[in-house]
C-alpha cells in the first residue's frame, strides 16, 4: 500500500493528525543536541531511549564505558546523497518543513523555463507514479535518479556564499549551466554573459531534480534504521566537492590541506606546473585516480586499477600527511613503515608523526577497508575484466603511498567486498576489535536489478554504493541490510558500533546553511559543507533519537580516536607544523585535520545511551537491527509501502494531503529516459 492510499483511510488520517506535530522531548544531558522522535509504532517505542532516565556521565566516564563495551567499529560508507534528499521529511529531524518556507534558505529558487521565461522551483517529493492527461498512471521509479553537478566549483556556486555563509539558493540554476551575476542578472556559468538560448527540456528537468527528495516509500530500510536508532541531522560532509576529497576526509580529516601548507608549490592553483595541471594539486578538489597503482607509480607491487574509472596517466599527487591507518600502526609503526619501497616519497612529511605514534606506545589497531571490486567478487562476469565494479576514486587509503604501495600493509588491510562477509562469518576480524570500512561499487553482489523493467535502466543502475547515475536506492539499501544483518548475526554485535555515513551530497539541495572555516587556494569555500545522512546503530546506542550536534567526517575520526586512545591527527607534530604554516603563510587558522581543536566538530558520543552503557537499561537486541534476515534479497523493499509498513507519516503530509507535489514535467532520469513522464508517451 502506498502512503497516498494509506492516508486516504479515515483512521489513518486521524492518526496523522495526532502524530504530525507532537511535543519534542529534549535531552537533559545535552540540551538541544538530542531530540526524541515522535512515536511511530508500539514495537519501536518499547525500545526508545528514555531521556528522563539517563545517568549523568562526564565525557571521560562515557569514553571509559565505551572502551569497555565497544571493540568493533563498522563504518558503512555510502555515496552522494544530501540529508534533505533522504530525511528532509523525517519526523523529528530538522527538515524541509521544520520552519516556514521564508525561513528555509533556498526553499524558493530561480529556474529558467524552456521558453526563456523565469520561473521558480521548491523542494518536492519524487512520486512513485504520475498521472497522464488521459487519466493513466505511469510509474517513474524514484529509486533510480540521474547524478547532478557535484564538482567543487559547481557546489560552491550552488551554495552561494555571502560573508562565508551559504545561502543555498542557486542549486537549480547551476544545473541549467547558469548563475546570478553581481548585478542580479542570470548569466552563463562558463562565459559570464547572458545565455544565448533558453535551457533545453533536459536541462530544466535537471534543475528540478536537484531540488527533489524521497521518503520512506523509496528508502524504507534507511528510514527503518533511522526510526530504530540514532539519526544525525547536523552531520556535514567535510569538503565542498565530489567523492575523492571526502573519501580522504573520512580517514584523514582533510583532503590535503597539510600537504598544501608544507608544500605551497603543490597548490591547486599552480597550474603553470605541468604536474599540478595534470594531478589537480593540493588539496584534492576533484576525482583523480590515486598515485599508487597508476602508470606513474614505480613500486614493485602496485594496488589494482580500474582503467574505466580513472586515467592511469593523470593521477593525483601521492598523499603524504597523516591518516587513521597511520595511527592504527601504533607502537609497531617503525617496523611497519620499514617495508615501504618509496620512503622518500611516502614518509618525508610524517617523520615526526611516526616518532610520536611510536612513543605513544599504543598497540596496533586492527583495521580493514572492504570495497567492491578491489579483488575478485563472487558475481563477477567472465565477460568483464577484473576490477570492473571497482570505483577506484572512492578508495581513500589507496591515495596514500605509505598504505597502498607498502605491499604487506595493503595485502593485510585492503580487501574486496565479499571478503568482509567471509571474515565476519568465520570470525576473522580479531579478538582485539578494530575499525572496518565497507563500500559498494558499480555492481552488487546480490545479483539484483532495479525494479524498472526498462533494460537501459537495469543496465545503468545495478550499483550498490548509492551513487546516483549508476546505483539503485534499494539495491544500495540491501547492501546496508546485508552488512548489518551479518554483524547482528555474529558475536561482533554485542561489542559493536555501526556508523552509516555518506561521502558527499552529489550536489543535491540541502537547506541548512554552512559557515566556511577554510578556503581553497583560489579563495573558494572548502570546509565544511552541506549535510549528509549519518546514523549510528549499536546495542549501546540511543533508539528512536535525533542527534543535532554539529558533526562532520572528522567526527568519525574523533570517535575512533577516543575509543582506541589515539593521539588526534590534528595534534600530531607534522600536522601541527602544517597548522602553523597555514596561519603564518596562508592566513588561515584551520589548515589541517579537524578531529581536535576545531570548534563545531562533535565527537558522536551523544548517539550512545548512558543507561545502556552503565547497565541501567539492557542493550538493544541484535534482532532489532536486522531486516528480513532469513529472506533472500528481493525488490522492491516492503511492496505494501514503506511508510505504511513503518507507520511513519512524513512531514510533507498534512491531513492526508501532500504539501510538495512534483512539477508537471519532472523526469528523474532526463538523459537516460528522456521526455515528460506525464505526457503519456514516455518510456520509464
Amino acid at each position: 500500500m502506498t502512503l497516498k492510499h494509506w492516508l486516504k483511510s479515515s483512521c489513518a488520517v486521524l492518526t496523522a493528525v495526532g502524530l504530525l506535530q507532537p511535543p519534542m522531548v529534549r535531552a537533559q544531558e545535552a540540551p538541544g543536541d538530542v531530540t526524541m522522535q515522535p512515536k511511530s509504532s508500539d514495537f519501536v517505542q518499547q525500545y526508545a531511549t528514555d531521556m528522563n532516565r539517563q545517568p549523568s556521565l562526564t565525557t571521560a566516564e562515557k569514553i571509559a564505558l565505551l572502551r569497555q563495551k565497544v571493540k568493533y567499529v563498522f563504518v558503512l560508507f555510502q555515496e552522494n546523497r544530501s540529508f534533505d534528499f533522504y530525511f528532509g521529511t523525517f519526523p523529528g529531524a530538522h527538515g524541509l518543513f521544520t520552519q516556514s518556507a521564508s525561513d528555509t534558505p533556498g526553499f524558493v529558487q530561480a529556474l529558467v523555463d524552456t521558453d526563456g521565461s523565469l520561473t521558480t522551483i521548491s523542494p518536492f517529493l519524487i512520486p512513485q507514479t504520475v498521472n497522464t492527461a488521459s487519466g493513466g498512471t505511469v510509474p517513474i521509479y524514484p529509486a533510480d535518479t540521474a547524478s547532478v553537478d557535484h564538482s567543487h566549483t559547481g557546489v560552491v556556486n550552488k551554495q552561494h556564499f555571502v560573508n562565508s555563509v551559504s545561502q543555498n539558493d542557486r542549486f537549480a540554476l547551476d544545473e541549467e549551466g547558469l548563475t546570478i551575476a553581481a548585478d542580479g542578472t542570470i548569466v552563463s556559468r562558463t562565459t559570464g554573459a547572458p545565455p544565448s538560448a533558453p535551457p533545453t527540456l533536459m536541462k530544466k528537468q535537471m534543475g528540478e531534480l536537484v531540488m527533489a527528495h524521497v521518503d520512506c516509500d523509496t528508502a524504507p530500510y534507511l528510514w527503518q534504521y533511522a526510526d530504530r536508532f540514532a539519526l544525525f541531522d547536523n552531520f556535514h560532509m567535510t569538503v565542498t566537492g565530489p567523492s575523492t576529497p571526502n573519501a580522504l576526509a573520512l580517514i584523514a580529516g582533510q583532503s590535503g590541506l597539510t600537504q598544501w601548507a608544507l608544500h605551497p608549490e603543490q597548490a591547486s592553483t599552480n597550474t603553470a606546473s605541468p604536474v599540478i595541471a595534470s594531478s589537480g594539486g593540493q588539496p584534492v578538489l576533484g576525482d583523480p585516480g590515486p598515485f599508487p597503482g597508476s602508470n606513474l607509480d614505480q613500486s614493485p607491487v602496485k594496488p589494482p586499477w580500474n582503467p574505466d574509472d580513472e586515467n592511469p596517466n593523470t593521477p593525483a599527487l601521492n598523499q603524504t600527511y597523516a591518516s587513521l591507518p597511520l595511527s592504527f600502526m601504533g607502537r609497531d609503526i617503525e617496523a611497519t613503515v620499514s617495508t615501504d619501497p618509496n620512503p622518500v616519497l611516502d614518509l618525508l612529511d610524517i617523520q615526526h608523526d611516526i616518532q610520536r605514534i611510536a612513543a605513544d606506545g599504543n598497540p596496533p589497531t586492527n583495521w580493514g577497508w572492504f570495497q567492491e571490486g578491489y579483488d575478485a567478487e563472487p558475481t563477477d562476469s567472465p565477460a568483464e575484466p577484473l576490477h570492473s565494479s571497482y570505483v577506484l576514486h572512492h578508495n581513500g587509503p589507496q591515495y596514500f603511498g605509505y598504505i597502498a604501495d607498502n605491499a604487506p600493509v595493503a595485502s593485510t588491510h585492503l580487501h574486496g567486498l565479499a571478503d568482509f562477509f567471509t571474515a565476519v562469518q568465520n570470525q576473522q576480524l580479531g579478538d582485539e576489535g578494530g575499525v572496518f570500512y565497507v563500500r559498494g561499487g558499480y555492481d552488487n553482489n546480490d545479483g539484483l536489478l532495479p525494479v524498472d523493467p526498462n533494460p537501459a535502466v537495469q543496465a545503468a543502475f545495478p550499483g550498490s554504493d548509492d551513487h546516483p547515475g549508476y546505483s539503485d536506492v534499494q539495491i544500495s539499501e540491501q547492501l546496508l541490510a546485508d552488512t548489518i544483518n551479518a554483524i547482528a548475526q555474529s558475536p561482533y554485535w554485542s561489542e559493536s558500533a555501526i556508523i552509516i555515513t555518506y561521502d558527499e551530497t552529489d550536489g543535491m539541495y540541502d537547506h541548512v546553511p554552512v559557515t566556511s572555516r577554510v578556503n581553497d587556494p583560489a579563495g573558494l569555500p572548502l570546509e565544511p559543507s552541506s549535510r549528509i545522512p549519518t546514523l549510528v546503530i549499536s546495542p549501546y546506542g540511543k533508539s528512536h533519537a535525533v542527534i543535532s550536534q554539529s558533526s562532520e567526517h572528522s567526527s568519525v575520526i574523533k570517535f575512533i580516536d577516543n575509543l582506541f586512545n589515539l593521539t588526534p591527527l590534528a595534534r600530531l607534530p607534522d600536522e601541527k607544523r602544517g597548522f602553523a604554516l597555514g596561519q603564518s603563510e596562508l592566513g588561515q587558522r584551520y589548515v589541517g585535520p579537524a578531529d581536535a581543536d576545531t570548534p563545531g566538530v562533535g565527537d558522536m558520543l551523544a548517539a550512545f545511551d548512558n543507561a545502556r552503557l552503565t547497565g541501567d537499561a539492557p542493550p538493544l537486541p541484535a534482532s532489532f537491527a536486522e531486516i528480513a534476515p532469513n529472506s533472500p534479497p528481493s525488490l522492491p523493499h516492503y511492496p505494501g509501502g514503506g511508510c505504511y509498513t513503518l507507520n511513519i507519516i512524513p512531514t510533507d503530509y498534512v491531513n492526508g494531503k501532500l504539501l510538495d507535489p512534483a512539477p508537471a514535467d519532472f523526469n528523474p532520469r532526463p538523459s537516460l529516459t528522456p521526455g515528460i513522464p506525464s505526457a503519456g508517451d514516455w518510456t520509464p
